[in-house]
């Protein structure tokens, strides 16, 4: 089993952030194209860069399986060329290691369906077939579980964090990163329930509070957040932006999920940060 990647790294020269993909492997592909990080054919040319993806790779689009098997590659060519790429566990992941399909499509599940076997009965009483090879590859401990498990939850590269939904300083202090980390990680090896701080509402994968219209208290509570991480800014997905990537709080929080799956139709952005500042950059489908 892989080691759980660090919670904290040094700057890059250049730090990459995508958000949600929602099971649209060609518009991730895209979001990875203009940030300069692959190829036409989908390979890592991007050098030292730093791509962080914040979570909900799956859920609501027919290509979860390829973008997991993808990623996966993804990561070794980025390592083996002085980069890396790090996909984020959001509630999606989480919610489908639960059981809770609500938001799987029909080819959300046809995808997996190698995956059943006999062996797996225990697994099976009382579910509808077309369900099967899914609960055996995302079950706590199943295959697709055990390769969410080596993703991290909640990292700070530099001076950002970066998470799926948004992280109060409670959840930012001393050791609350390594531990949210590593409760994750428990939970989709199979090895622990699921933590409270990853089930709850106001928990790293759930809170949606640094996503709404800046207003003093939100912004108050940002500053503790970034405070407590000794950070300067807070990268979040999870809550769709219909006009695209947007700040707030004087450019301490930066929203990036623009629905960019095709369930959405957002555009294609992603957002780069280096010493010089933060920038947007655009993408073509």
């Amino acid at each position: 089993m892989p080691p759980l990647p660090p919670s904290i790294y040094p700057a890059p020269a250049r730090l990459v952030a995508i958000g949600d993909v929602h099971g649209d492997l060609d518009a991730f592909q895209s979001a990875l194209r203009a940030g300069s990080a692959i190829d036409a054919d989908g390979h890592w040319n991007g050098g030292a860069l730093f791509v962080v993806q914040t979570g909900d790779l799956l859920d609501r689009g027919d290509q979860e399986r390829e973008i997991l098997d993808f990623v996966d590659v993804l990561q070794g060519e980025a390592l083996a060329a002085g980069g890396r790429v790090l996909a984020l566990n959001g509630n999606h992941e989480l919610m489908n290691a639960q059981g809770d399909f609500r938001y799987v499509t029909p080819g959300g599940y046809h995808d997996f369906d190698s995956l059943r076997s006999d062996a797996h009965g225990s697994l099976y009483e009382g579910l509808p077939p077309n369900v099967l090879g899914r609960v055996v590859a995302f079950h706590p401990g199943g295959p697709y579980a055990r390769m969410l498990a080596t993703h991290p939850t909640l990292v700070v590269v530099g001076d950002t964090v970066l998470v799926h939904g948004g992280a109060l300083a409670r959840y930012l202090a001393a050791d609350a990163i390594d531990t949210i980390n590593r409760d994750a990680r428990a939970f989709l090896l199979g090895r622990a329930p699921l933590s409270g701080a990853l089930e709850s509402p106001e928990g790293p994968v759930w809170y949606r509070g640094f996503a709404q219209p800046d207003d003093p208290e939100m912004c108050a509570r940002l500053d503790d957040a970034l405070a407590a991480a000794h950070a300067h800014r807070m990268v979040v997905g999870h809550t769709v932006q219909d006009a695209g990537i947007t700040s707030g709080c004087d450019g301490h929080v930066f929203r990036i999920d623009v629905g960019l799956a095709r369930v959405y139709g957002g555009p294609i952005q992603v957002l780069e940060i280096t010493a010089s500042g933060t920038r947007v950059i655009s993408g073509t489908r």
